[in-house]
């Protein structure tokens, strides 16, 4: 079906979406943190922004990006992959004044990536960083931390809380559900003590708003049994929510007579084109996990999850090891640390459980990937 241009969803990457739902404590934090900028006073910490991809991390970014450039903030954001040596990094941050003349080339990878030359006296980063700070408040964001080059990211991560204490300077790391773990390998335990932003599916009455509020300011109307279907439907999962009013979106413009409401009739109606959408997805979903020997332990743990929200970390782990089994190749660390980076399995706040990462995805994947030669178990 032709997508109308006026269409306010759009789940593919073509814009923000139109309302920014359930993350109200997210943005008051960094609002928190851009005002104590923007009076030139150090912030209290760094921040981690991490979770499965389709959550909303890089929405998010985008909106404290506006957010800070309203505030008058310098903002500087990237890719992990715009930077793998230290040069990288100096001439992506425009730092070339404030590091004259060091031999960048020196860094060596056993480094704790603390200095560069034989210059005493604090980290030449972070006296740069510093200082740049103190000339101007600015904000840094990696995305994709979990893939920065070990050595920068030791270099910038160590220096960078030791320039945040005394300049209006804030890095902002956002990456993967593993990110922590990715940060603890490369050494750098500071970032321990940062703030910490879990960014998850989005509770129920998120998930209604998201869609009720953007129809509302169109003029279309929708019924409380159409929302409910598909708050179910969509489980909480941002990118899904778009893909849900964006063909309900289309379906009304197609109503007779101009009518502006959308009922379970409606929802139906569209039923068929979300599906299609969220069918790539899976499929995308379960052909990565294929390519990459995941998927035995993927669906061992769908197994695992039917009739329940929740696993322990020892059932998710004994799941993992069935079906790893004992070829060796990938380890059943490997496949646990996979399943957790592509959001299949999500750990619950502060609890050692896992919840699915999208429950519908489990489903999906116990009836679409075949069982392994031998195995008809349906447990």
């Amino acid at each position: 079906m032709p997508s109308d241009d006026r269409n306010p969803f759009r789940p593919k990457g073509a814009g923000f979406p139109p309302y920014l739902a359930g993350r109200e404590a997210e943005q008051s934090l960094f609002r928190r943190f851009f005002r104590t900028l923007r009076r030139g006073v150090p912030v209290p910490s760094e921040i981690l922004v991490y979770g499965p991809s389709g959550n909303g991390k890089t929405t998010l970014l985008a909106w404290a990006e506006e957010q800070a450039l309203g505030e008058g903030l310098d903002f500087c954001r990237f890719v992990s992959d715009e930077i793998r040596t230290p040069a990288d990094l100096i001439s992506r941050l425009h730092l070339e004044t404030w590091l004259p003349g060091y031999a960048l080339d020196r860094v060596s990878a056993d480094q704790a990536g603390d200095a560069v030359g034989p210059r005493p006296g604090p980290p030449p980063l972070a006296e740069a960083l510093e200082a740049r700070a103190k000339d101007a408040s600015w904000i840094v964001v990696v995305d994709e931390a979990q893939f920065l080059d070990p050595r920068v990211g030791r270099w910038l991560l160590n220096a960078a809380p030791r320039a945040g204490r005394d300049a209006p300077f804030l890095l902002i790391l956002a990456g993967s559900a593993n990110l922590r773990a990715r940060l603890s390998e490369m050494g750098v335990s500071s970032w321990s003590r940062a703030e910490s932003l879990r960014i998850g599916r989005l509770a129920p009455s998120a998930t209604g708003e998201a869609i009720r509020r953007p129809l509302a300011e169109e003029g279309v109307e929708i019924e409380e049994d159409a929302l409910a279907r598909i708050v179910q439907e969509s489980d909480g999962y941002p990118f899904f929510v778009q893909l849900w009013g964006h063909a309900l979106w289309n379906r009304v413009q197609e109503l007779p007579g101009g009518e502006r409401r959308v009922t379970v009739a409606v929802v139906e109606s569209a039923m068929a084109d979300f599906e299609a959408e969220r069918g790539c997805h899976f499929e995308e979903t379960v052909s990565g996990l294929e390519t990459d020997g995941f998927l035995p332990a993927a669906r061992e743990v769908a197994l695992a999850f039917r009739g329940g929200a929740r696993l322990s970390y020892t059932d998710f782990r004994n799941a993992v090891a069935r079906g790893v089994g004992d070829a060796g190749a990938p380890s059943r660390a490997e496949a646990a640390d996979a399943l957790e980076r592509s959001g299949f399995v999500w750990p619950a706040a502060g609890i050692p459980t896992w919840e699915p990462g999208i429950p519908s995805l489990m489903d999906y994947l116990l009836e679409h990937a075949p069982a392994p030669d031998g195995d008809a178990s349906t447990r």
